[in-house]
């Protein structure tokens, strides 16, 4: 599923292209793609039509972009799920065999395209909470900002982290915790501060915990930095282009393959209907001992 990295790609590709045009018309071609959208497919449809699509906002792994006209306080909110692509393509391009959604603009150019092969994915017209200038959904203000967010608070962070009787993968997978961190970038920023994944958080230091989250957002910028992570087709930016950061990782998939700080071989385990990669020699279970 794409994380935070990619779906960060995705929304910068929505601010360049898509945002500030206007909607002139919509197409649901496979009813799932909104099944959010409590009154059906003709309802999204038409509280589209004749918008202005605003600056193009994420939280986590979810996209949103405010609405303009035709009323006020609505949002566009999508998520890609397992394998959602939200294309920019000319009018002239064939149809993907998986489109689902497509919308067309009063300008005559570019099609914003959801296309989603597994359909986990969706779209709705969300109304936004009161009086945010980021247009929020409601649905999703509970959700935590993210390491890359200039508000993100790594000080209450910090702190509810330590208070958490968990263990360290779990919390950072928490949405309400800290947001955009899945699976992959979990496992990597484990590997960089020294942490196994099972390790309770109640047992972190002040400076384990910061170290932990300097991890999870250098290698997060670092994703960003070449288009994210692609192990297959599914997950594209807005053009189509895959994300490279799959060479660079350090632990995850690296499975009997030597550790790049010690040389042991990496470990897989099964975690949670999941995969834990670490290296057994760096990311030792530790002894449970209070946190300082």
């Amino acid at each position: 599923m794409p994380e935070l990295p990619e779906v960060e790609v995705v929304r910068r590709g929505l601010a360049n292209w898509v945002a500030g045009r206007t909607v002139s018309d919509v197409q649901v071609l496979h009813p799932r793609a909104v099944r959010r959208q409590p009154a059906g497919a003709a309802d999204f449809a038409a509280r589209l039509t004749g918008t202005t699509l605003g600056a193009a906002q994420r939280r986590g792994k979810y996209l949103w972009l405010p609405l303009a006209g035709t009323g006020s306080g609505f949002s566009l909110i999508g998520h890609l799920g397992m394998s959602g692509q939200l294309l920019v393509q000319a009018p002239s391009v064939p149809d993907e065999t998986h489109l689902r959604v497509r919308l067309r603009f009063s300008d005559g150019g570019r099609e914003l395209r959801f296309v989603d092969q597994r359909t986990f994915g969706g779209l709705a017209v969300e109304e936004a909470e009161e009086g945010d200038p980021e247009g929020t959904p409601v649905s999703i203000a509970h959700i935590a900002r993210d390491p890359l967010d200039p508000r993100f608070d790594d000080d209450a962070f910090t702190a509810a982290l330590r208070a958490k009787r968990t263990t360290v993968k779990r919390a950072l997978l928490d949405q309400t915790l800290i947001s955009g961190v899945g699976n992959i970038y979990a496992d990597e920023a484990l590997w960089r501060s020294k942490l196994h994944y099972d390790r309770p958080t109640a047992t972190l230091t002040r400076a384990q915990a910061a170290v932990l989250l300097a991890s999870a957002r250098d290698v997060m910028t670092a994703a960003l930095a070449v288009g994210g992570t692609s192990f297959d087709s599914l997950y594209v930016n807005v053009n189509g282009e895959s994300g490279y950061f799959s060479r660079d990782l350090d632990a995850y998939g690296r499975e009997h393959e030597p550790c790049r700080r010690c040389g042991t071989a990496i470990r897989r385990a099964a975690w949670m209907n999941r995969s834990s990669y670490f290296c057994p020699r760096c990311q030792r279970v530790p002894r449970e001992r209070s946190g300082g």
